[in-house]
């Protein structure tokens, strides 16, 4: 069982990637950073991350006013009885993760000029 759901969920995000690439414009970079469904497949919880990360609710706010096209050309391209109905989420751990690496290399620095 767990298969099926791991399977489903990156078919999900698979296919949205494209489905936001190729029928949506956004002036950010949005990337689909992962798929989380519940156990029933009901809902699906659809993180994403963007650069600029300033648009982030701008963007958040133009995918639910576009969920239900999205959510039909979705079921266009995975073909199963019943597709779980997506929630968009802003993933702000890649932004984060690229802070700390920041901080890890300025205190890096510091240690060398301090060290000489």
């Amino acid at each position: 069982m767990a298969y099926k759901k791991e399977r489903l969920e990156s078919l999900i995000r698979e296919e949205l990637s494209k489905i936001l690439l190729k029928e949506f414009e956004f002036d950010a970079l949005v990337t689909i950073t992962g798929v989380e469904s519940d156990k029933e497949y009901k809902t699906a919880k659809v993180k994403f991350s963007l650069i600029p990360s300033e648009k982030a609710p701008d963007i958040l706010k133009y995918l639910g006013k576009n969920r239900n096209q999205i959510q039909y050309l979705l079921m266009k391209k995975i073909r199963i009885n019943t597709l779980p109905q997506i929630r968009f989420e802003i993933d702000y751990g890649p932004e984060e993760a690229g802070k700390i690496e920041k901080l890890l290399i300025e205190s890096k620095k510091k240690n060398k000029k301090r060290a000489r």
